[in-house]
């Protein structure tokens, strides 16, 4: 295995707003492992979350953890069962570790894994640090015209393929996404790739929509214009606000497909709209064998990532990537963990 330090540096969330950056040992790769040298990584909501609450739904935080999912890097070492001819690669990292055994992974639902260990979910850690292991299969090569920060994109991009995916989106479908931030754009593009002619984003503030139109989506403000008589093939909420969710699924043609992919508490839905419409709603729950999908997409040019990232920040600056304090009209937040710290007028500019 190539010469690599003992330990690296790592930020760490000891606890509920308390994060630090600390000396941890370098991780070895097991057998089927590859070690990646962590380039970029996006800052999730997830994340943030953990920060503020130390608790997402039953995963808790017990003890000190990394943050961090979205992820790219370049192998810097393998295990003995890899070729080690893949070193040196650059690699956008699939996060998770399914069990590969149980009737879920069996199947091919691998996302559904009961022993999941998924990054940056209790007690697993994740990327906010120097070094990361994965297995070797879950590392996926990219060519040299997708960019750190786009190729650690490609997670939030996986969100919004599986989205599209369980919506049956297809050619000349009409798709109404409620959310305009990251995701629902996002999520947008890959509708318009998939064939959908008229994709329409809501969102009630007007930054979320003008950047929505910026990528060629027709937009509607909810507060002004109501979408409930707009008979869409299939609704995707990517906003996790209860009106937003009623509303969808009354803009929903019968036979159509209701997708969850924002977090939303309990709230009520209208029998009569979806069992007299016969409206499937369905949620999905990270994804399975997206990579390939979002890897072809960006070199094709048919979902474009780079312009979503507003700030960047250094490894010593995580807290304020999770806060986004002073980030005004920010987007993506991306941490670089190979640097400490990124100057403040280069983290405004989202340049690194």
């Amino acid at each position: 295995m190539p010469d690599l330090p003992e330990t690296m540096r790592a930020s760490v969330l000891r606890a509920v707003k308390d994060i630090a950056v600390e000396e941890r040992p370098t991780p070895v790769p097991e057998p089927d492992e590859v070690l990646v040298r962590v380039a970029s990584v996006g800052v999730c909501g997830s994340d943030v979350h953990y920060y503020e609450h130390g608790a997402i739904g039953p995963f808790v935080v017990r003890q000190p953890i990394i943050l961090g999912h979205e992820l790219s890097g370049r192998i810097a070492a393998v295990g003995s069962d890899v070729d080690p001819a893949r070193i040196g690669q650059r690699v956008a990292v699939e996060p998770q570790r399914p069990c590969r055994v149980c009737e879920y992974c069996r199947s091919g639902a691998y996302n559904l894994c009961p022993r999941m260990e998924f990054y940056a979910t209790p007690p697993v850690d994740g990327a906010f640090c120097e070094y990361v292991v994965i297995q070797d299969d879950f590392a996926f090569e990219i060519p040299e015209s997708i960019s750190d920060d786009a190729a650690a994109l490609m997670e939030p991009l996986s969100v919004g393929i599986a989205a599209v995916q369980k919506a049956g989106v297809g050619i000349g479908d009409t798709v109404l996404i409620a959310g305009g931030g990251p995701i629902g754009v996002i999520t947008a593009q890959v509708a318009r790739a998939f064939g959908a002619t008229d994709v329409v984003v809501s969102d009630i503030d007007p930054g979320r929509r003008q950047l929505a139109a910026g990528h060629g989506f027709r937009v509607v403000d909810p507060a002004v214009t109501s979408t409930e008589r707009m008979g869409a093939h299939a609704f995707i909420d990517a906003s996790g606000a209860t009106p937003a969710i009623i509303t969808g699924v009354r803009s929903v043609r019968p036979g159509g497909v209701v997708v969850l992919v924002g977090s939303a508490d309990e709230i009520p839905l209208s029998v009569a709209d979806i069992a007299m419409k016969e409206i499937v709603v369905t949620g999905i729950f990270r994804y399975t064998n997206t990579w390939p999908i979002a890897r072809d997409l960006l070199t094709s040019g048919k979902v474009e990532l780079d312009s979503l990232v507003t700030h960047v920040y250094g490894l010593d600056q995580v807290e304020a990537a999770l806060t986004g304090e002073g980030a005004t009209g920010s987007l993506k937040r991306i941490v670089r963990p190979r640097v400490a710290r990124i100057e403040e007028h280069d983290v405004r500019a989202g340049r690194g």
